[in-house]
């Protein structure tokens, strides 16, 4: 009795369904994977980057000196170029900043710690952010402000709690203390960041360490894009005075840049193993149709078929489960990402990943990208397979039938 040729919908019977929703399975999971794996490296990316911009800002200027410590030498203000800078395009914000290294004090322990003094101008986007307790200092009085915004990791060794007066001492002559209220406490999860930094009144600074209003340890320069950070810092250093230097993000940080940028090269791995695992579940399920209808086409190379028109037929059936996988699979992806996003299911150990949850950033050309390719690189593969069906004998095959 003939063989059955294929079913309207597009499926073998028994053992060849089987294999062909194996395949499909195949493509469906490899395709979720590749979204997943681009959509997390992504948003842990650029939800790190954020926070150390959040820190430092995407470019300073400071004194042009070979002193990398917080007690750097201090700069002029200069309205001309405060004014410049803040008409280029681009540029989201100028603040000057001031830095004093530190020992904060209890009766049972003590830590070193870094006061970054900031004026009434200071971007507090990123900060308020990650504002747990409290509130931000306010630095819109006529007088300097005794109040200091610390993290929750320092609050949490030396038992410090809202409200409460902190003894921060400098070492320096003749040594001096400030006696500063708590008035907030911020978490970011930069751990080591975190610890290192408390925010105050610049001013306290400024009288810490003997410099007039006009004095600062430099500015911090925001901008509406990231990835311009490079071309600004070049538009910058044409009109950046001849005793300040520039150093961007990228710069004060190359290791942890470094380190972000190599994920990219997991994504890469990950993407190449994926798309051989659906491509391999692919040959292996057009291999077995192939073989399954032998006779058929036999029968139909004996009534003038040719070879491209049989390979059509075959190609055709591996498109569409191809096309199905690539569709639940991406439904899946998707929904996954978006559960994630939305309700943060999968935790993360903020002190050493930066997050407290695995992060998601889903975006439209990478998602075009991985069906597009992994579509084609399936199809072409598929070749080879095919090219069996000219090696079928059309005598041989129907004697069988």
């Amino acid at each position: 009795m003939a063989q059955k040729p294929f079913q309207r919908n597009g499926k073998g019977s028994g053992f060849s369904k089987l294999i062909i929703n194996l395949a499909m399975a195949a493509v469906c999971v490899s395709v979720m994977v590749m979204i997943l794996a681009t959509a997390i490296v992504k948003g842990y990316q650029h939800q790190v980057r954020d926070k150390l911009i959040g820190f430092n800002a995407p470019i300073q200027v400071s004194h042009l000196d070979l002193n990398n410590s917080f007690e750097s030498l201090p700069i002029e203000r200069d309205s001309i170029f405060e004014h410049l800078v803040a008409r280029m395009d681009g540029i989201k914000f100028i603040q000057s900043y001031s830095t004093k290294a530190g020992i904060i004090k209890t009766e049972e322990a003590f830590e070193g710690i870094v006061l970054k003094g900031i004026g009434s101008n200071y971007n507090w986007d990123f900060i308020s952010k990650h504002l747990v307790q409290g509130s931000l200092p306010n630095l819109s009085d006529s007088l300097p402000v005794n109040e200091v915004l610390i993290s929750s990791i320092t609050a949490n060794r030396l038992g410090f709690k809202l409200e409460d007066n902190v003894f921060i001492y400098f070492i320096q002559n003749p040594p001096r203390v400030r006696k500063l209220k708590i008035v907030g406490i911020f978490d970011t999860g930069m751990g080591e960041l975190d610890e290192l930094y408390a925010y105050i009144d610049i001013r306290q600074v400024q009288k810490l360490n003997n410099w007039d209003i006009s004095q600062i340890s430099g500015y911090e320069i925001g901008l509406n894009q990231i990835e311009e950070t490079n071309n600004k810092r070049n538009e910058l250093a044409m009109i950046t005075p001849y005793n300040m230097g520039l150093n961007s993000i990228f710069e004060r940080y190359p290791a942890l840049f470094d380190w972000l940028n190599l994920l990219d090269l997991n994504v890469v791995i990950i993407l190449l193993l994926m798309v051989a695992v659906a491509a391999i579940n692919m040959i292996t399920a057009l291999l077995i149709l192939i073989l399954e209808r032998t006779q058929m086409i036999g029968l139909l190379k004996a009534m003038g078929a040719e070879d491209r028109q049989i390979n059509k037929v075959f190609l055709w059936m591996a498109s569409s489960i191809i096309l199905r996988g690539l569709l639940l699979g991406n439904a899946l992806g998707i929904g996954f990402a978006l559960l994630q996003d939305k309700f943060g299911i999968i935790k993360l150990d903020q002190k050493a990943y930066y997050l407290n949850q695995v992060p998601v950033e889903i975006n439209l050309l990478d998602l075009l990208n991985i069906n597009f390719f992994a579509f084609v690189i399936c199809l072409v593969i598929l070749v080879i397979p095919v090219r069996l069906v000219s090696k079928v004998n059309p005598v041989k095959s129907i004697q069988f039938t």
